[in-house]
């Protein structure tokens, strides 16, 4: 894998960005780390201990997190999420990562990659950190979806769950307020129909909310507006959980001692939900790996989300190509 990534984006950079990059390139012997931005700036930060599988690109500075990022993209084409999405373009990377305007970064995969042919718009893919990793897909791409658009998705993130998770068949759920087919609005019917009917994935069917977790589905598929509630509203009970455990294990002495004999556990649990366990979300229905990273990114969430593309392969957008070539070619309730 060639990995081009925005070593300007995000809140922290380019210290933590370059860092985690560093750290990948060290795990990652055989692929090659590009990190894309202003020479001067991210050039005194590498030392003289860079990997030999790391280089850099020069370009100009980040899109800000407030700027509007197809105004920005358009005024400055020398953007380092610019430059970085035109190298996947030219074939000089076969990924892109950045941690930092979203919106830049989406519009900067489609404007400089393209879409894969067949499908209409792109989703993100966020890996929910449960017992069982499920994955989420629409994040937030597309909020205003159409049936073909769900079934798009329900192809995408089953290809990528079984190249991310090594699973063998992955199943796919739809989120829906009942379980029966019936349930829900014309989208969600409607989309239940052509899922179940197309062939093209293990389908089990509707999955409400409080059983996303419950491993019924290791893909669950909506549009981006019901997905980008659901992600922030596990990320935020999560942390008041914590916060919660957290008042209640610092009562009193006894409580503390309590704390003191489980913490080694309450700390393995803290570090699977923690989202720099994943590092980043993958932008799918483009024409190369691009993954999104946390605005806040540190340099282990940068690190892992590197290996995370790593791990995902260079073939992954072929792979996602053929998918939805072969789910469009069969026939209705015909296989994939």
């Amino acid at each position: 894998m060639r990995i081009a990534v925005d070593a300007l984006g995000g809140d922290e950079a380019p210290e933590e960005i370059v860092s985690g990059a560093v750290a990948a390139a060290k795990r990652l012997p055989e692929d090659e780390i590009l990190l894309v931005g202003n020479e001067a700036r991210v050039s005194k930060l590498l030392g003289s201990g860079r990997p030999e599988n790391l280089s850099l690109h020069d370009a100009g500075n980040a899109v800000g997190m407030e700027e509007e990022p197809a105004s920005a993209l358009r005024a400055r084409p020398d953007a380092s999420v610019a430059v970085a999405a035109s190298m996947v373009r030219s074939g000089d990377a076969d990924a892109i990562f950045s941690a930092g305007n979203t919106g830049a970064t989406v519009a900067a995969a489609l404007l400089r990659i393209g879409r894969l042919e067949g499908c209409r718009r792109p989703a993100i893919a966020t890996v929910l950190p449960f017992s069982s990793p499920v994955l989420l897909l629409d994040a937030g791409a597309t909020t205003m979806c159409r049936p073909q658009d769900l079934l798009n998705f329900a192809i995408l993130g089953s290809v990528f769950a079984e190249r991310y998770f090594g699973i063998e068949s992955a199943r796919v759920g739809l989120i829906n307020v009942g379980e029966e087919p019936g349930k829900g609005d014309d989208l969600a019917k409607e989309s239940h129909a052509l899922i179940r009917n197309s062939g093209a994935v293990r389908f089990v069917g509707n999955v409400e909310g409080r059983d996303i977790g419950s491993g019924e589905a290791d893909v669950l598929v909506t549009d981006g507006f019901t997905g980008n509630v659901v992600l922030k509203t596990a990320e935020g009970v999560s942390r008041e959980i914590f916060s919660m455990l957290r008042s209640t294990m610092t009562a009193s002495a006894v409580t503390k001692l309590a704390a003191a004999i489980l913490r080694p556990r309450l700390m393995k649990m803290r570090n699977h939900l923690d989202p720099e366990q994943y590092g980043g979300s993958f932008l799918l229905g483009v024409k190369g790996s691009v993954v999104i990273g946390h605005g806040n990114s540190q340099a282990r969430g940068v690190e892992n989300a590197l290996l995370g593309i790593s791990r995902a392969g260079a073939g992954l957008s072929d792979a996602l190509q053929q998918a939805l070539d072969s789910a469009h070619a069969a026939p209705a309730g015909g296989g994939a």
